[in-house]
């Protein structure tokens, strides 16, 4: 087996730090940034003749049954009911939304995430998306992508989800081992995720996506080879792979998980290198931190031709544009601003009972921000950096300013992570596996706050 990266390597880097769907990171915003700045950033934006198409974010947070694993904002519950409140009150954020920058606007990216936005009926998502049409213009060509729990869909479902205009799905897989899906509380035999891919592809889905964690409880590398393997037979156009981070503290159902049961940090180690090499063998693209694709996926396309994008759905093909979101806890971007609805139901539907956008904290980022945001981008996205191209775009000096970060990334050179050159900063082949590392050297507010323990680790 040829390995893609060293284990030693994979070890050293084994920290915690941010994703970067976004610069500055989620956990600087402030309260100080109340609705008022955001009606300006909207109003702001309607007023410039040459607005981009927007992407948009609905966040559904319900889910009939809790996963211990879950980081999430959810709603555990069987009354259904709700899910219909709920859609009232989404309307009413959006009739606020266009109040301020009018309707019509082009959308050419839309997300439905959650908790499980399939806990929707049929008739409730039909809903959903006839109020988003009458509101916004889905442009021919757009990313329209649903997250799918396999338990909460049938050939049928897909069916109406492709017919309502959606052309990405997300598949929650996890692990196909049976015994850590009880362990989780998720359990979905293998057969029923094969028969609904191959459902989809039947339909005529443009591209489908599979989540992994490796690091969960009973979770072996023998075991979890046995799911890669399966995984490369299901052959998804993306594979999304992420590192289950135990924070019991923070996150309640990961209460219920046995921590005598979770795999040790060497055994973790072993699943991801296994990984690497399963899907580099199995022919996909390695796009970026967590992500592979397929060749002619879209995404591994965007990222040889440089035209990848981050935001906080992750890596993207639609450029940089802003995001309007919407729904409980859900995150959005307009202009040089960030902002978050409130993360209870409670608190969101107050807002709106009182006619307000449930908008509770967020950021308007500085010149600063603004810099560091496009040299962390660069490094994510396009893996280098042009000293030129950012001095000319925010009249500066580079290697005066970032002085200090340049001698640290001195040392990743040593390791083979990054090339340093009179012109620029090029991410290694080894080094894509770990460019959140190469990025967080960037990160002023990591300069200052050695606080990491919030976020999740790198490897």
């Amino acid at each position: 087996m040829t390995h893609v990266i060293s284990e030693d390597l994979l070890r050293r880097f084994d920290i915690p730090g941010p994703r970067y769907t976004s610069y500055p990171t989620a956990d600087r915003f402030v309260e100080a940034f109340v609705e008022a700045d955001y009606i300006q950033a909207l109003e702001q934006r309607s007023a410039g003749s040459m607005a981009l198409p927007l992407s948009l974010y609905v966040h559904i947070p319900f889910c009939e049954s809790v996963c211990y694993y879950c980081a999430c904002n959810k709603v555990i519950t069987k009354h259904h009911e709700k899910a219909a409140e709920y859609l009232r009150y989404l309307s009413r954020e959006v009739e606020l939304q266009v109040e301020h920058f009018g309707r019509g606007h082009s959308v050419s990216q839309l997300h439905l995430g959650g908790g499980t936005p399939t806990f929707l009926s049929d008739e409730e998502i039909e809903d959903l998306m006839a109020m988003i049409r009458r509101n916004f213009s889905l442009v021919p060509g757009g990313e329209y992508s649903v997250e799918v729990d396999p338990r909460t869909v049938s050939p049928e479902r897909l069916k109406t989800l492709h017919r309502l205009g959606f052309n990405r799905l997300s598949f929650g897989v996890q692990d196909f081992d049976p015994a850590v899906q009880k362990a989780v509380h998720r359990v979905q035999p293998a057969e029923q995720v094969f028969a609904l891919v191959q459902a989809a592809r039947d339909i005529g889905f443009e591209s489908l996506n599979v989540d992994l964690i490796y690091g969960l409880p009973l979770q072996t590398p023998e075991s979890f080879a046995r799911t890669l393997a399966q995984v490369n037979t299901l052959r998804p156009d993306r594979i999304a792979l992420y590192a289950y981070a135990h924070l019991p503290a923070r996150f309640k159902p990961q209460r219920r998980i046995v921590a005598a049961e979770l795999p040790s940090g060497a055994d973790k180690l072993a699943m991801l290198s296994a990984s690497l090499d399963a899907f580099s063998e199995g022919g996909y693209v390695y796009v970026g931190m967590d992500h592979f694709a397929l060749p002619d996926d879209a995404l591994a396309v965007a990222k040889r031709q440089g035209r990848l994008h981050r935001n906080f759905q992750g890596y993207s093909t639609q450029p940089d544009c802003d995001l309007i979101a919407l729904g409980v806890s859900a995150i959005g971007r307009i202009g040089a601003t960030y902002s978050q609805n409130a993360k209870t139901l409670e608190e969101y539907y107050d807002a709106l009972d009182q006619g307000r956008l449930p908008i509770v904290r967020g950021l308007a980022v500085n010149r600063d921000d603004l810099l560091r945001r496009s040299v962390i981008m660069a490094l994510m996205c396009q893996g280098e950096v042009q000293f030129e191209s950012i001095e000319l775009g925010h009249l500066i000096d580079f290697k005066s300013y970032f002085a200090r970060e340049l001698e640290s990334l001195a040392d990743l050179q040593t390791q083979g992570l990054v090339t340093l050159s009179d012109s620029g900063i090029r991410v290694t082949a080894t080094g894509w596996y770990l460019v959140r590392a190469i990025a967080m050297t960037f990160d002023r507010y990591l300069q200052v706050d050695k606080d990491r323990a919030r976020f999740s680790r790198i490897i």
